[in-house]
C-alpha cells in the first residue's frame, strides 16, 4: 500500500505516461506541483524520482494500469480525490493539448476517484482557464 503523497505522485506519472511519452513539460510540472501546491508541504522532494521509479515499475508489469488505478484510489483519502484529479488535469495539459490517452485515461481516473460530472467539469475547466495563452 501507497501513501497519499505516493498515490498523488502516481496518479501525474500515470498521466504523464499515457501517451508512451514523458515530455519536458509534463516532468517540469511534476516537479512544480510537488515543490508548491499545499499538499505536498510535509512530503520529502527527495523521494520524487523514487516514487516516480515505482510507479513506472507497477505500471510496467502485469495489469499494471489496473494495478496502479487500484493504488491510486485506495490511498487517495475522500478529501483529496478533487485534488488528485486536478494535478492530474495539469499534468494532461501541460503541453497544450491533452493526447486521446491522457483524455481517456483522465476519465477511468475519474470514476476511480468517484467525481462527479459538476465537479470534473469545474476542474477541467479551471484547468484549461490557467493554461489559455494567446
Amino acid at each position: 500500500m501507497i501513501d497519499h503523497h505516493s498515490a498523488l505522485i502516481y496518479t501525474m506519472v500515470m498521466v504523464s505516461a499515457a501517451d508512451r511519452h514523458m515530455t519536458d513539460n509534463e516532468l517540469e510540472t511534476i516537479g512544480d506541483i510537488v515543490s508548491h501546491w499545499p499538499v505536498f508541504r510535509d512530503y520529502d522532494q527527495e523521494n520524487l524520482t523514487n516514487t516516480a521509479e515505482n510507479c513506472a515499475t507497477l505500471l510496467g508489469g502485469e495489469d499494471g494500469l489496473e494495478r496502479t488505478l487500484a493504488a491510486i484510489s485506495t490511498a487517495v483519502p475522500k478529501n483529496l480525490r478533487e485534488t488528485a484529479y486536478a494535478l492530474a488535469c495539469d499534468v494532461a495539459a501541460a503541453d497544450g493539448r491533452a493526447s486521446q490517452e491522457e483524455l481517456r485515461l483522465l476519465e477511468m481516473l475519474r470514476d476511480r476517484l468517484h467525481l462527479g460530472g459538476l465537479e470534473a467539469a469545474a476542474i477541467e475547466r479551471v484547468t484549461r482557464a490557467r493554461h489559455m495563452t494567446l
